[in-house]
């Protein structure tokens, strides 16, 4: 998880140097935000995280929702150039932080976000943050490129929590009529599971005799879990048969955040 948010960080951050105030404005993948707008929710996020993850180090426990509202408040009220500049900065401190903690550490850390019941283990908060960078970087990118894709790092470990964010995300009832279940194989990494939808969406074993069969990229079946799926961002390599459902309807079924 940490060597992936690494890599996703050193390849955001060299295009990140290169924008333009142009760039900066152009609208991202993110439908409500521009680039600088992409930027300034991982960086204040950043900061977020950085300071849970201190909290847990120090033992003074999570600073609270005031503090998230400050954060937010200050990046908000950035420039597009300030927004790009300080993403760098605080981006690349979170990740230093995590690329510190020592292997003890990792394995007894819990950590206290906030917004969960719980304190989580460093891979859980890790897993996390990752999937906020994969998704969002997906989103500066293909803001330049409608053919980008997300990191091949990180496509394999984000797959669990995208099993459990699929009844949170998932809108089973735009789906009419009785229930559907959806056989899915993946590739890059070679997965095979399914999906019903029901009262809800939920993942299951491969089913005998799925009323759809989908197959596609590892990466885009988690954009399409993300709401990331227009079809001119969909590869010519993702395939529905069946007839009983189309793309359109999966897209329906995974509006996104």
């Amino acid at each position: 998880m940490i060597h992936a948010l690494r890599t996703g960080h050193d390849d955001l951050a060299a295009m990140v140097r290169g924008f333009t105030p142009d760039d900066l404005a152009r609208p991202s993948g993110a439908a409500e935000w521009d680039v600088s707008q992409v930027l300034s929710h991982l960086g204040s996020g950043a900061e977020i995280t950085l300071a849970s993850l201190e909290g847990a180090l120090n033992g003074t426990g999570n600073p609270g929702g005031d503090f998230n509202q400050r954060v937010w408040a200050r990046w908000d009220a950035m420039s597009r150039e300030e927004r790009a500049e300080t993403f760098l900065t605080a981006d690349e401190t979170l990740v230093r932080r995590f690329e510190s903690i020592d292997a003890p550490a990792r394995e007894s850390l819990r950590i206290d976000l906030g917004f969960l019941p719980a304190p989580v283990d460093l891979a859980f908060a890790a897993g996390l943050r990752l999937n906020e960078v994969a998704h969002h970087v997906w989103d500066v990118k293909v803001a330049f490129d409608p053919a980008a894709t997300l990191a091949p790092e990180a496509a394999p470990l984000l797959f669990d929590q995208a099993a459990q964010l699929m009844g949170f995300l998932g809108k089973a009832e735009e789906i009419d009529g009785r229930p559907v279940t959806v056989a899915v194989t993946t590739t890059s990494p070679e997965r095979s599971f399914g999906v019903r939808l029901d009262e809800k969406v939920t993942v299951t074993d491969v089913p005998a005799d799925p009323d759809a069969s989908l197959t596609a990229p590892a990466e885009w079946w988690l954009r399409l879990v993300t709401g990331r799926h227009a079809p001119e961002h969909t590869p010519d390599d993702v395939k529905l048969t069946g007839g009983r459902l189309t793309l359109d309807d999966l897209r329906r079924v995974f509006p996104g955040f």
